[in-house]
């Protein structure tokens, strides 16, 4: 039996001492939803408490200061251990700090599992992945998922709606849907950033292990999970236009033993913008309960409540091969018929047990309902006209009228099974899984569309009352439909000798589409894909890797003759190299990337409510991205994405005569660069915490965004210029009373007022570049 001994410090930790020689940490001030999975050395909690010693550990603002490297220790020392010896009785050390601590102002983070579902370290992973903690959206008050997205490279901001949804460019091809602690939720609506940990981008496809994928890479949002210790947070914001945003966390045990935990997320916004007419409301309620029912098995379940009242938005449009010049506040929509008002919700629960040290299982399930009860709008649906006639004068804009109420509900399960075996000198991490997806939407059959009116951009006048549109059935019923997707994956990661580590995988998918009006079956579609990569880490501080991977995404449309698009694949090669100094405070990772997609779907130009395919595009660049704790206090953040190939590298379209008959065929897009495809993107962040002294608890930063030009169609018949905007940053936390700290914060955003575009979907839906913009902020944390 293993002898105890109770070890007086500074911290006050108990430390069992055993004859294995290892033992298991538990943090005192977060939760671990998985205690038996964080083994380190005694010498090593010897040395964290040992640098403990003299210190405050009570200021939120110390907490992470006073402890640099046992933030991320553990999980470090979870991947390279073989798990082979067993595990002894837990510890407690108060003061050592879970990588998801609220208190935690780390920068970066040692270890992710969007790469390969089994958090794996970062400098492991022969793929790039970067990872956005809650500090960067903190000190950037990134109440928006794009404005976190701005701190990875290669990513760009995409308006593919004129209902404000969040989507991106990703290494020159466009993302829609984004990932919930690895669910797949295609609604992108008004992400919500509330209940969210941190941001994790896994570059290129990642299908393998997602399913449904756009190829350009994968962004999962992890939540913030129930904590073990009492944890309260209040924020205030206000800012420019009359933007105004309330938050509350809070988060503790339930239970005397701990067992029972709860976490409880709440937003309420209620804003105008620079846009004129343009507005935005929303609730948000997001409770999570976590029951430990034993140290190997937990329970997690969690809901999500979004209702959301706003404008739509169809931007500006373009006058000649540049936006027309107006002002950025300029809206061409008619303010008496525009409204986007609906609500969501979702509601999962996921468990896990670990039958031994080795071998684990893990599964999710979850659901995810959206209504929109009203959406209409009357927005502008061409360039203006740039010569002008009699019947048609200059600065003349077609516009596109709608009344399209639609709902959608997701079903969705995950199954995965990791193991760790040991073979020879060889050690394997298995991983098996299976998920399926099953969504059912469209707009109902009160959907009304398509009949056109006018507007001039240099002298607009407005309807007085809402218009009467005729309803079309045949557009209503057509837009109702359904897909299953069934997917099996398996993947080893092999740990080989001399420090190299060998990632070998494949997936099944199967996918059905219907028509649940006309009650047929409109597509069927499987693929198996294969990915594989080959890392080696000469050095501590140095990994090499490359890597190559295979996408597949279901049938992605309807063209203007109503049948479905074939469904679209990618295929990437991948080559680079991470680094990592200062006891891994500080990470880089540059990349060469080759990335090929075949059947891309872009908006077509006669009707933006139908696509057509694209045949082929490649594009190939370089991205460098380098981010932590350049010295004591000092965090950054800087990102490069250097693109020169980003082209349709085959296309064809029908040439038709003027009575719309077909005649030909045309190469049509052909050889363009890819919209919004910059060749030149970069971004820089940083702040500096001041720790001693009169200024102690005093935070300033800043940074700069620059985007290249961009072609801003698929047809590159107009370009967005280049731009260059600065952003800064004060805080300052003072202590209130016991365990009760306030932070004043203040950003200023674009500070140049600089007037640029932040993206398009087309010679219309140009979105305007926000203006300078004062946010400030007040938060109480307990």
């Amino acid at each position: 039996m293993p002898k105890k001994l109770i070890i007086s410090m500074q911290l006050r930790a108990v430390v069992v001492l055993g004859c294995a020689g290892i033992t298991t940490l538990t943090y005192a001030n977060s939760a671990i939803q998985d205690k038996s999975l964080i083994p380190l050395p005694l010498e090593k909690v010897n040395q964290l408490a040992e640098a403990k010693e003299g210190h405050d550990i009570k200021s939120p603002a110390n907490r992470q200061n006073l402890n640099r490297q046992d933030a991320e220790t553990g999980s470090k020392e979870e991947t390279r251990s073989t798990q082979a010896a067993p595990l002894l009785p837990e510890i407690t050390v108060p003061g050592l700090m879970d990588p998801n601590s609220p208190y935690n102002t780390r920068y970066i983070r040692s270890s992710s599992s969007t790469a390969t579902k089994t958090n794996t370290p970062v400098m492991e992973t022969p793929f790039s992945i970067q990872v956005i903690p809650r500090q960067v959206m903190q000190d950037r008050q990134s109440f928006r998922l794009q404005d976190a997205l701005q701190n990875v490279s290669g990513v760009t901001f995409f308006p593919n709606s004129i209902s404000n949804q969040d989507a991106s460019i990703i290494r020159g091809f466009e993302t829609n849907a984004f990932y919930r602690n690895g669910v797949f939720v295609p609604d992108n609506f008004f992400v919500e950033m509330a209940n969210v940990e941190q941001v994790e981008v896994l570059k290129g496809p990642g299908s393998i292990l997602f399913g449904r994928a756009d190829p350009g890479g994968i962004i999962n949002l992890v939540t913030k999970r129930p904590l073990g210790t009492p944890y309260y947070s209040v924020q205030q914001q206000a800012g420019s236009f009359d933007f105004y945003r309330t938050a509350v966390d809070a988060s503790g045990p339930l239970t005397k033993d701990g067992s029972l935990l709860y976490r409880i997320n709440l937003s309420y916004e209620n804003s105008r913008s620079f846009r004129d007419f343009s507005y935005r409301k929303s609730v948000f309620f997001s409770p999570s309960f976590t029951w430990n029912i034993s140290p190997r098995t937990q329970v997690t379940a969690e809901m999500e409540y979004q209702a959301f009242n706003n404008s739509n938005d169809g931007g500006l449009v373009a006058l000649g091969d540049r936006p027309a010049p107006l002002p950025r506040s300029t809206s061409l929509d008619e303010p008496v018929f525009n409204k986007n008002k609906g609500d969501r919700v979702f509601g999962g629960i996921n468990w896990s047990h670990q039958f031994n040290e080795n071998w684990k299982i893990m599964n999710w399930l979850s659901i995810h309902h959206t209504d929109v009860s009203q959406n209409k709008q009357i927005v502008p649906f061409s360039a203006a006209e740039s010569i002008g006639t009699i019947d048609r004068p200059f600065g003349t804009v077609d516009r596109f009228q709608s009344s399209a109420p639609y709902g959608s509900t997701r079903y969705q399960s995950m199954l995965n099974l990791v193991g760790n075996v040991t073979t020879g000198k060889l050690q394997h991490t298995l991983l098996f899984g299976y998920d399926y997806f099953h969504n059912a939407d469209g707009n109902t059959r009160t959907a009304m569309c398509c009949p056109l009116d006018t507007i001039n951009i240099f002298n607009r006048t407005f309807l007085t009352e809402p218009p009467v549109i005729p309803a079309d059935p045949e557009f209503s019923q057509f837009s109702k439909a359904s897909q299953s997707w069934h997917g099996a994956y398996f993947q080893d990661q092999v740990k080989l000798p001399f420090n190299l580590h060998l990632l070998g995988g494949f997936r099944y998918d199967n996918a059905t589409t219907r028509d649940t009006v006309a009650n047929q079956t409109t597509g069927k579609d499987d693929r198996f894909s294969p990915r594989g990569g080959l890392l080696w880490r000469p050095l501590e501080w140095l990994s090499l890797y490359g890597s190559y991977t295979e996408n597949f995404g279901v049938s992605n449309g309807f063209d203007v003759n109503r049948k479905k698009l074939p469904p679209q694949s990618a295929q990437q090669w991948e080559l680079g190299f991470k680094t990592e100094f200062f006891d891994g405070r500080l990470r880089s990772t540059f990349a060469y990337f080759e990335l090929t997609k075949q059947n891309i779907a872009i908006r077509d130009p006669a009707n933006p409510f139908f696509s057509k395919p694209v045949g082929e595009a490649e594009t190939r660049g370089i991205e460098f991205d380098v981010s932590g704790e350049v010295l004591p206090g000092w965090n950054m953040i800087a990102t490069y994405s250097y693109l020169p190939f980003a082209r349709i590298t085959k296309d064809n379209s029908a040439i038709f005569d003027d009575e719309s008959n077909a005649i030909g065929v045309s190469r049509g897009n052909q050889g363009n660069r890819l919209f919004l495809a910059a060749e030149h993107t970069g971004s820089y962040w940083n702040t500096y915490e001041f720790r001693t002294g009169m200024l102690r608890g005093l935070r300033i930063g800043g940074g700069i965004q620059g985007i290249g030009q961009r072609q801003g169609d698929a047809e590159n018949t107009f370009q967005l210029p280049a731009f260059v905007i600065g952003n800064l940053m004060t805080s300052y936390q003072t202590k209130l009373m016991h365990k009760m700290y306030l932070t004043v914060q203040l950003n200023v955003n674009n500070v140049s007022n600089e007037n640029y575009s932040a993206g398009s979907a087309g010679p219309w839906f140009i979105t305007p570049g926000a203006p300078r913009i004062f946010l400030g902020s007040l938060r109480l944390d307990y």
